[in-house]
């Protein structure tokens, strides 16, 4: 085990120029893209937990104004952060009161009018929440992508390089046996090897949080589904009632 880890320390030690650069592309690709898994399964595993925490005090509290503070307190949950903007936007819409027509008192219809169009703006409020949620989520995940799709080529065009000098350098010699073939062969292939290794996690780690990100997307939209049924029907109830 130690010989074939000094081995290859070896191999890429006396492989050429080109080859060694192209080795600290992939190594340079790999870190990034590890540090990249590793953020985002803390912010997934974080946004999941918070996000069902929040969503049961919500069913659980009936009241916005708890339900908001609740939300403060879960600062990793995406549904709490939409959930925000949507309650600011209703605060909004409440603090305009009744609209009334010039000179001619309440207005039944202004009133109800104004309240349809302040849902209107909580809509807006909550897609455009919504939106920036995705984006917050898919944050340095196409990096993994990139990373899958790339590296494997780099190391490609590494080994492609490398067999090109060691032919080079048969030709010069004018020897072709195994001993003379086969180091400049390995040096070259040490790059397509790590440009595989590179890209083998990448994709599979890009695979799975876009399925997680496509579930919590789901999540936002069926909340704010339900935030919006419970607003406009509290809303219209209380215009019923007036």
């Amino acid at each position: 085990m130690g010989s074939a880890k000094i081995d290859i320390l070896h191999m890429v030690l006396n492989a050429g120029l080109v080859v060694q650069l192209v080795l600290l592309l992939l190594v340079l690709f790999s870190i990034t893209s590890w540090a990249i898994i590793l953020i985002k399964y803390r912010y997934m595993r974080r946004a999941f937990r918070e996000s069902a925490l929040f969503i049961e005090f919500f069913w659980k509290s009936r009241d916005l104004t708890d339900a908001f503070t609740k939300s403060k307190q879960l600062q990793g949950s995406p549904v709490a952060r939409i959930f925000r903007v949507a309650y600011l936007e209703l605060r909004k819409l409440s603090k305009q009161g009744p609209v009334a027509d010039a000179g001619r008192g309440p207005s039944e219809k202004a009133s109800l009018g104004a309240r349809t169009g302040g849902i209107d703006n909580v809509k807006r409020a909550l897609r455009r929440a919504i939106n920036t949620e995705t984006t917050r989520m898919t944050q340095m995940v196409p990096f993994l992508a990139t990373t899958g799709n790339t590296t494997p080529f780099i190391g490609l065009f590494g080994t492609v390089w490398g067999i090109m000098n060691s032919f080079h350098g048969i030709g010069q010699m004018g020897s072709a046996s195994l001993a003379v073939v086969a180091p400049g062969i390995s040096e070259a292939l040490v790059a397509t090897a790590v440009g595989l290794a590179a890209a083998i996690p990448a994709v599979i780690a890009f695979n799975f949080y876009m399925s997680k990100i496509r579930t919590l997307e789901s999540e936002l939209i069926s909340f704010s589904a339900d935030f919006l049924n419970v607003v406009e029907r509290d809303i219209f109830r209380g215009q019923g009632g007036d």
